[in-house]
């Protein structure tokens, strides 16, 4: 009973020994994501609290493949355009790594973490990482300031109103044409009438009437008579004559 004792004593303190050895990291919030101009300097930075100081920190960069994966690789330290600093101590026992990318290109682009090793860890941990995007920038035909741009905008709007005023002041100027030819070809339908004999007029329309109540047949007939009403008159005219001589 006493060595059993003795045995669970000695596995207890080995396991709390073993605890204490251990180092507990706790991960501080990294910036989500940087866009960096092509050609120009990117600072990236990861932060940690560790319970016993700092841990061995490697710089790694995910980038994503056609095939939609992406695996880490080590960041390439003998590039001379990359400086990695072997880390500050922050506030509150936070140590922060920096790692500085000059002359940024396009296949830079990608997830940059910090891979956190030591042997008193139980298991090695990445960094939360900052997303790196560099981009081309657009190439601008004409390069306008702002203030030119507020006045072409403004000679424009100043342009589209006399357009439209004009526009108003010719079909106004139209409108009041027309009516000036109506007014005259109505004045000049009242002068045809100026002159004129009314009596003739009258009774040249009183005939047109009178053709229209008759008819053409009555017509017809008033011409025979008229006809025949001057064959009787020389025959009378004819017997006065003999007449006389006798």
């Amino acid at each position: 009973m006493v060595a059993v004792t003795f045995l669970f004593l000695c596995f207890w303190a080995a396991g709390v020994h073993g605890d204490l050895s251990r180092i507990q990291v706790t991960l501080e919030p990294d910036r989500p994501s940087l866009r960096v101009q092509l050609f120009h300097t990117a600072s990236l930075s990861c932060c940690y609290s560790a319970t016993r100081g700092a841990v061995e920190t490697t710089w790694f960069i995910s980038i994503q493949t056609v095939n939609g994966t992406s695996a880490p690789q080590g960041v390439d330290r003998r590039d001379n355009r990359v400086t990695v600093d072997g880390g500050n101590l922050m506030a509150a026992g936070v140590m922060c790594h920096t790692l500085i990318l000059r002359k940024a290109r396009l296949n830079d682009s990608g997830l940059y973490q910090c891979f956190l090793n030591h042997s008193a860890l139980r298991h090695s941990v990445y960094t939360h990482g900052t997303f790196l995007q560099v981009y081309r920038p657009m190439v601008k035909i004409l390069d306008i300031s702002e203030s030119t741009k507020n006045r072409i905008l403004a000679a424009e709007g100043m342009l589209l109103m006399v357009v439209v005023l004009l526009h108003g002041t010719m079909m106004l100027c139209k409108t009041n044409k027309l009516n000036q030819l109506k007014k005259k070809r109505v004045k000049n339908e009242d002068n045809i009438y100026e002159g004129l004999n009314l009596e003739e007029c009258c009774s040249t329309n009183d005939l047109i009437q009178r053709s229209l109540v008759q008819g053409p047949n009555q017509d017809v007939g008033n011409m025979i008579i008229e006809e025949e009403i001057p064959g009787e008159a020389l025959n009378e005219r004819g017997e006065e004559k003999r007449v006389g001589e006798e």
